[in-house]
């Protein structure tokens, strides 16, 4: 697939010469170059061996799409994170300053995205390094909170095969993770998602089986389904799914559940809800390492790998306006799925956030996260997070 990624990039350039010389008369059909800038200060206090983290990280991204030719476009897109003004005391996930708190910004320069596009009625086709995200990230998604977010080196295909049914598939050849490049990961990935609008909402069904292709026998394959609708003020999610995992040294089987429900006032919007991601015997937990997982179970980020008993998540929030801005206030109740003689309480969070666009081109906002470890969570402790950023796009 890096052969791929090498042609799609030059492929793009090239239809971008010819797309530009064809169709200079279409104003809607332009070549665009953006920049994207997050400038980000986060600090982590746990109680712990660990030292308190700290880091300044300024992440650019600078992206060029070129006009379409003949249903054919391209992105070419790279990416920077840089720590700045020396604030850079935390453990980085690639062996730096590891006597401190994690805090997963290490530097990097990479390629993000290069890949061709082929777009025509109902159907729409990439090649190359992408980013994917699939329905609520819960499975597939970019982890665009981090400086150097998830891509992968695939093949997609969305067709619209009907008026209210959509398909997509990818083949995933390479997980550009959140570590920069030296952990990256070769796979053999299949992702199939089907939705369906109905006038209650979109049912979807979807099929993702996965495999790390490192000379490992493995595999991770679920199936699932979910609806997801609104009517007038009040919002309503479920979902089901189940799990099999095979390996050399593993065999389990599990599952998940999700429901939601919210309403929303003049000016407050309310939800409560329950997560449950299963376990098989209290020895494996239901596991989505492709998800966007910071957006899931509490921002401080305690449950980013799924205990192996399991895990329940109830959760209410609130949200609103305020001062040209928006906010939230969550509050989480984390428990284990299959109680053992030691783990069963996993602790609480609570989770807060205000951000604001100013300017046409510029936002910022400032998040805090509050986790108590339970009296069970043995690996667990409390832990204090807070964030700041600025960011511009032009």
């Amino acid at each position: 697939m890096q052969t791929v990624v090498k042609f799609s990039a030059l492929t793009l350039l090239v239809l971008s010469g010819m797309a530009n010389a064809s169709d200079d008369k279409n104003s809607k059909n332009e070549a665009k170059t953006s920049v994207d800038f997050n400038l980000r200060y986060e600090a982590v206090d746990q109680d712990n061996t660990a030292k308190d983290a700290s880091a300044l990280t300024l992440r650019s991204r600078l992206n060029y799409t070129s006009a379409s030719y003949n249903g054919f476009s391209g992105v070419i897109e790279f990416e920077d994170s840089r720590q700045i003004a020396g604030v850079n005391d935390y453990n980085d996930t690639v062996g730096n300053n590891t006597q401190y708190s994690v805090i997963a910004d290490p530097e990097t320069t990479e390629l993000d995205q290069a890949f061709v596009q082929y777009k025509q009625d109902k159907l729409t086709a990439k090649i190359g390094r992408q980013v994917i995200t699939l329905d609520n990230h819960r499975y597939v998604g970019h982890v665009g909170w981090r400086q150097d977010r998830q891509t992968f080196d695939a093949v997609t295909i969305n067709y619209a095969a009907l008026k209210n049914l959509k398909i997509s598939y990818s083949y995933l050849n390479k997980r550009n993770r959140i570590f920069a490049d030296v952990k990256d990961l070769h796979s053999k990935d299949h992702l199939l998602n089907l939705a369906y609008k109905t006038s209650f909402g979109q049912l979807t069904a979807y099929s993702y089986l996965l495999e790390v292709d490192e000379g490992t026998s493995n595999g991770l394959d679920t199936f699932g389904v979910s609806f997801k609708g609104k009517k007038d003020k009040f919002s309503y999610f479920a979902e089901i799914a189940t799990q099999k995992s095979e390996s050399a040294d593993t065999d389990y089987s599990t599952s998940y559940m999700a429901v939601e429900g919210g309403y929303s006032f003049d000016a407050l919007t309310i939800k409560l809800g329950a997560e449950i991601l299963g376990s098989d015997k209290a020895m494996y937990g239901f596991s989505t390492p492709l998800a966007t997982l910071h957006k899931f179970n509490g921002w401080s980020d305690q449950f980013l790998g799924t205990p192996k008993e399991g895990l329940v998540d109830l959760y209410a929030s609130v949200s609103g306006k305020a001062f040209s801005g928006s906010w939230t206030v969550a509050l989480h109740d984390f428990s284990a799925d299959e109680a053992t003689d030691t783990v069963d309480d996993l602790g609480t969070e609570i989770n807060a956030v205000y951000t604001k666009k100013f300017a046409k081109n510029y936002s910022a906002g400032i998040k805090y996260a509050a986790y108590s470890a339970g009296d069970s969570a043995a690996d667990k402790v409390d832990t204090d997070k807070v964030w700041l950023w600025v960011g511009a796009k032009f």
